[in-house]
Formats: structure tokens, sequence, C-alpha cells
């Protein structure tokens, strides 16, 4: 047996279940998304057939839920629906607004009968990671696959244009020049853009979160989650930006394009930069023919991106037997051993720390270079953008970043909307903490 399935034995001894209980498979489901492209569903299926090959007093099934939002919604009807999953693979920043609703348990009581302190638990994990996972005190989600934004290009159009693929654009000016110099044109007709960048939901707002923190702001409120600066000079500078690269440099399509279309284009040559999720590597590694290169978001003020990713939450309405089964999977998951494996595989960056010290990773870095990027820009990166009503607040501002993107409005114009529709949003949450007394 092994070293977690006789933590859960003899958790659920203590819990007075018996031998008989402890014999029976404990039956558990776990939501999980597939927000980027690749063969991910098959291999979380072998991924949880290994572990309960491993587990025989656990019975668990791996329920693909979609995306990311779509995630969110399955998970909050099943709450409802009183047939909670025993784990979700959750988008990280949706974790907060779990907490606020009072709809996942605190893993801290867990982590403590494993005999260990949320401090030492959570040491296992990049700093990075922690405000997304562990607040209000509590610790109330596992990292599990994790990412920061990343500039790919392709290194034979640099050569092309006489830019240096060794040495890619760092700043904003730098990138600006690089995709002016990378657009081809045939008169009025653009056969080639210098960058893309995903425009759809979830992705656009991730992707606003990165280039206003190089700019030098904070877009939320980490410590309350009724706060953003949508109306704010960083975001401003990084809103122009994008509109200048689509309207003044044309360097950039007009209108939105979703994060699929972008590394289509990519692979076809159509663009020559794109800026995508570390969990995009692997598929870019397997499909992209040209020569290419991966480096840090550029900067304007500063160095700084969000993280992104998922983590593992238990939500409420389980059984003891259920919330162990689920603690033992969730502990399954994010051993060094799965998390690596799992790295390596969708080249999204292993959150538990030990990953990089087993000779199987240290072996796969060497190998692939490209995978380190976002390991050292990780010393850069910051919590995830999340409030009260994340979604809805997100959208507020990728509805107007998308007017920007299609012309429609100018920037400054499209931030204060912004700004006004993520309060109105909040507004409840707001009024019932920062504005009255908490007792």
């Amino acid at each position: 047996m092994s070293r977690f399935a006789s933590v859960a034995l003899a958790a659920a001894l203590t819990l007075g279940l018996g031998s008989t209980a402890a014999s029976a498979a404990t039956e558990i489901e776990m939501f999980f998304p597939v927000p980027v492209e690749g063969k991910l569903a098959k291999e979380m299926k072998n991924l949880i057939d290994r572990f309960n090959g491993e587990h025989p007093d656990i019975q668990a099934t791996a329920v693909y839920t979609g995306s990311y939002d779509e995630t969110n919604i399955k998970t909050r009807a099943a709450i409802k629906a009183g047939r909670p999953p025993a784990a979700v693979i959750m988008s990280a920043n949706f974790v907060l607004e779990y907490q606020i609703n009072g709809e996942i348990e605190p893993l801290d009581p867990l982590v403590e009968a494993d005999g260990k302190t949320p401090d030492a638990f959570m040491d296992q994990y990049w700093t990075a990671l922690h405000g997304n996972a562990r607040f209000a005190d509590k610790i109330w989600a596992v990292p599990f696959h994790n990412s920061t934004p990343l500039l790919y290009f392709n290194a034979d159009h640099f050569k092309e244009v006489g830019l240096d693929p060794s040495n890619p654009p760092a700043t904003w000016a730098e990138w600006v020049e690089a995709a002016e110099k990378l657009t081809v044109r045939d008169g009025d007709t653009i056969k080639r853009y210098g960058l893309m960048l995903p425009g759809n939901y979830d992705y656009l707002g991730w992707i606003m979160t990165a280039l206003t923190m190089s700019n030098g702001g904070q877009y939320y409120n980490p410590a309350f989650g009724g706060e953003v600066y949508y109306d704010s000079p960083s975001m401003l500078g990084a809103l122009t930006l994008v509109d200048d690269m689509v309207h003044k440099y044309k360097v950039m399509p007009e209108g939105v394009t979703d994060g699929k279309a972008v590394s289509t284009a990519f692979f076809a040559g159509q663009t020559s930069m794109v800026v995508l999720s570390t969990g995009s590597l692997s598929f870019i590694r397997e499909n992209m023919k040209s020569d290419y290169g991966v480096a840090f978001v550029p900067r304007n003020m500063r160095n700084a991106v969000a993280i992104g990713g998922a983590s593992l939450i238990m939500p409420k309405g389980l059984s003891d037997e259920q919330k162990q089964a689920s603690w033992t999977l969730i502990n399954w998951l994010t051993s060094p051993e799965i998390a690596g494996h799992w790295s390596r595989f969708t080249g999204y960056f292993a959150p538990n720390k030990g990953a990089y010290e087993l000779p199987e990773m240290k072996q796969f870095i060497a190998q692939n270079p490209d995978a380190k990027v976002a390991l050292d820009q990780l010393q850069y990166a910051k919590s995830w953008f999340a409030t009260y009503n994340t979604v809805a607040v997100r959208k507020a501002l990728e509805d107007e970043v998308q007017a920007v993107l299609s012309g429609k409005k100018a920037p400054a114009e499209a931030l204060k909307e912004a700004q006004k529709n993520a309060d109105e949003i909040m507004r409840p949450y707001v009024e019932q903490t920062a504005l009255r007394l908490m007792h």
C-alpha cells in the first residue's frame, strides 16, 4: 500500500470508520478542465487509472468539465444540487470567491493531521503561488499546474529581418520596434503580423493583467476582493500599447482573435510573435515547424506577470470518507513525482519545488531549456487577479478591451466604463464588508 493510502486508512480509522468501511472503495469524482491545447484529457485519465491502481481503497473518476469558466459553472451547479465533486482542478483565481461564499473546505486540519504545519506545507510550493492558495488565515487550495504568460517568437523570422533571436525584445519600446520590423506588408495588405495576442475571455484578462503589472500597476487589491484598478494610469498605458499595436503601428490584427487562432497563426508563419501560456509550451514544441524562442513578457516599468493555471480545491458537503479520499488524491497529484510528470507532459511548470530535484526533471530541463524560462520569470510573478464575482468583474474589463481591439472605443473611455461596471458588480460585497463594521 502506498504512503498516501496508508495515511488515508489511518485517518479513516481515526474517524472511527472501522475496518469494514476502510476496506470498501470510496468512490469520488474530480472535475478537471482542459484549458490549453494538447492531449491532456487522455493523460489525465492515465493518471487517474494509475492512482486507482495504487489505491484500491479509492475509486476516483476524472470528469472533464470544459474550460476554466465552464468548470467553475459546473462545480457551482453540483454544489447547489448537493452533489459536489470531491476535488476540482479550479482556476487559481476563482478560489477566493469559493472561500467568500463558504463553498470549500479549509485544508489546514488535513495538513495538520498529516503532521505538518501550514507553513511547512505551503513551503513545498513556489512563493508566487501562495497568494491564490492561502489567504484569510487558511489554506484553501493546493497548486496543481501553473503558468505565466510567455513571449514566443519565430527565430527564423527574427534572422530574416536582422533581429537577434538570442536577444529578444525585453522592453515595450523594443517590442514595438521588433513588431514593426517583423510585419510584412504588400501595399495595404498585411501578409504577416509582427504580433498577435489572445483576445478571448479569460485569456484576455490574464494578458491585460500581465501588461498592467509590467507597467508598474497592481490591477486589483490582493488584500480585499472588492477593489480593482481598471481606471488607472498603469492600465491606461497597457491598453494604449495594445491599441497602438493594432491601430497606430498596425502590427497586430484588428478585432478579437482567440488563443487557438493565435497559436494556429504562429505555426503557419502568419505572425512572428505571440503571447501565450506556459501551458502551451509542449503544444508549440510538438507542432512548430520553424525554429522558435521563448522569452519573458516585455516590460515597461518592471518585469512582472501574474501566475495562472489551476489549483485543487475540496468543496464542502463531502462525507468524512470522501474528504479523506479527496485529500489522498490531492496529495498524490501534487507530489513531486506526479507534478514533474504532468509538467513535462503539458508545459505547465510544476508548482511543487521538489519536482525539480528529481533526476528525470533535471534531465528534461537540460534537454529542453525553453521549459526553464517560466521558472526564471517566477521571481517576478505575483498573485492572479481574484475578487468577489471574479468572472463577471473580469468580463467587465474584457468587454471594454475587446471594444478597443475592434476600434469601437478609445482606451480611456473603455477603462472608465470597465471601472464603473466592475464597481457595480462588486457593490453587494463591498457594502457587506469594507463599508460596515466587521465582527
